[in-house]
C-alpha cells in the first residue's frame, strides 16, 4: 500500500507538492508513481532557471519497465534540483518523500490551489 503524507499536496499525475513558505515549493513523485514505475535507473529534472507550466512535461523518468514523462505540478521557476538523483536514481524509490525529491519551485503563493489533499489523491491512486 502506497504511503500518503498527509502534510503534502498532489497532482493527477503522480507528483507531489510541499510548500515550503515564502512562494517555494519543493517537488517529487509519489510513492504510487514510483511503485508503477519501478526500479528507477536516470532521471532528467528541468535546469536551475528554467520555467515550468503546471500539467505539461518537464522532465523524464526512466526505469526498469520503461520510460516515463515528469509533469510539473505547477507553473514557476525552477530555483534548485536534486543534483543527487543523477548518481543515485534509487533515491526515488526509495525515499520518495525525503531524498527523492526532484526540483524546488518559485512560484505565486496561490500556485498550489488547483492541487488535491492526500484525501482526494488516495482516490485515485486508489490505495
Amino acid at each position: 500500500m502506497s504511503k500518503i503524507p498527509e502534510t503534502l499536496r498532489y497532482s493527477d499525475t503522480h507528483e507531489w507538492v510541499e510548500d515550503l513558505g515564502g512562494g517555494r515549493y519543493r517537488v517529487g513523485i509519489t510513492d504510487h508513481a514510483q511503485e508503477l514505475l519501478g526500479d528507477l535507473v536516470f532521471v532528467e529534472a528541468p535546469e536551475t532557471g528554467k520555467t515550468i507550466r503546471g500539467g505539461a512535461v518537464c522532465g523524464v523518468l526512466e526505469s526498469v519497465k520503461a520510460a516515463a514523462d515528469l509533469y510539473a505540478p505547477l507553473d514557476g521557476t525552477v530555483v534548485e534540483r536534486n543534483d543527487g538523483l543523477a548518481d543515485n536514481p534509487q533515491w526515488l524509490n526509495e525515499d520518495p518523500y525525503g531524498r527523492g525529491w526532484i526540483m524546488v519551485v518559485e512560484a505565486d503563493a496561490s500556485a498550489g490551489d488547483g492541487l488535491m489533499d492526500a484525501a482526494a489523491y488516495a482516490k485515485i491512486a486508489e490505495v
